[in-house]
């Protein structure tokens, strides 16, 4: 990769389903912060995504030049990237624009140009094999209804499924129907009509962390971790590279994740939160 143009200022935008994370450096340091709403090629045209960018990206960097734009989103694939570019153009008519998807995102915040496993465990999940400066393996995640095993959409899925045919602790199912206001019949919707059931699944994940203590509350979690680690994980050449994950479920559910990797041997590397801090670290 390039880094000749890194004598001006520096964008790195990250984003995610619900929001971007814009950040501006200039030699490392951060110019500036700020986000806006989730960026998303899947469910949006080139029209909206330009339109996001003009009205909310585009006024707080006035005045500011901008070199290169490094855009990292989920739903970046090949055949999307190129109209995320000419929305991002319209406003910033650079000739630096690169295009990346989330998985990139992770392999350059957590690996950088060292050789690694890099995870996504958030909303959904995925992972690759990283060779320093390309991924040399992937397994495909295939959404939560076919994969995406210890993401939040399916750790949501399965604490609905087991509360409701009656497999959790006394008194949990009734409180999650309670704190989140939710009947069988609320849920079917949501699950089976609705538009993103995974963001539905995803913010009941919560509930299993506060009651993480409870049995059948940390079965579901580590189940779900011992699936991701067995169906995606062990395919990489782990027993050479250290795992490292990025996204909310692995930082708050870190614990349980760090203990089912040392039962299967698996070394564990970085967890962070957001990949924002290491791509600011690969840009400088």
């Amino acid at each position: 990769m390039d880094h000749s143009q890194s004598g001006g200022n520096i964008l790195i935008a990250d984003s995610g389903a619900t929001k971007t994370d814009w950040c501006l450096t200039y030699g490392g340091e951060i110019v500036q912060r700020f986000s806006t709403k989730g960026i998303s090629p899947v469910y949006q045209t080139e029209e909206e995504i330009a339109e996001e960018i003009r009205l909310h990206a585009y006024p707080l960097l006035k005045g500011k030049k901008v070199q290169s734009i490094h855009f990292y989103g989920s739903g970046c694939i090949p055949e999307k990237i190129v109209f995320v570019k000419n929305a991002i153009y319209r406003s910033f008519p650079i000739d630096v624009i690169c295009i990346y998807s989330d998985l990139m995102a992770a392999a350059h915040s957590l690996c950088g140009h060292n050789a690694g496993i890099a995870c996504i465990l958030g909303t959904g999940s995925n992972s690759c094999e990283w060779d320093g400066y390309n991924m040399v393996k992937q397994v495909s995640p295939l959404g939560f209804i076919l994969g995406d095993e210890g993401s939040g959409a399916v750790l949501g899925k399965q604490l609905v499924s087991d509360a409701l045919k009656n497999q959790l602790s006394e008194g949990l199912k009734e409180k999650l129907l309670a704190e989140y206001d939710l009947d069988q019949a609320t849920i079917i919707d949501k699950v089976y009509r609705q538009p993103f059931p995974s963001r539905f699944l995803a913010t009941l994940a919560p509930f299993l962390w506060k009651h993480i203590e409870e049995q059948s509350i940390r079965r579901i979690v580590e189940r779900s971790f011992s699936d991701f680690f067995e169906r995606n994980v062990m395919q990489y050449n782990y027993q050479k590279n250290k795992v490292n994950f990025v996204g909310s479920i692995a930082w708050y559910f870190s614990g349980v994740l760090r203990k089912v990797a040392e039962e299967k041997k698996i070394k564990i590397g970085k967890i962070e939160q957001s990949p924002m801090e290491g791509l600011i670290k690969f840009y400088s």
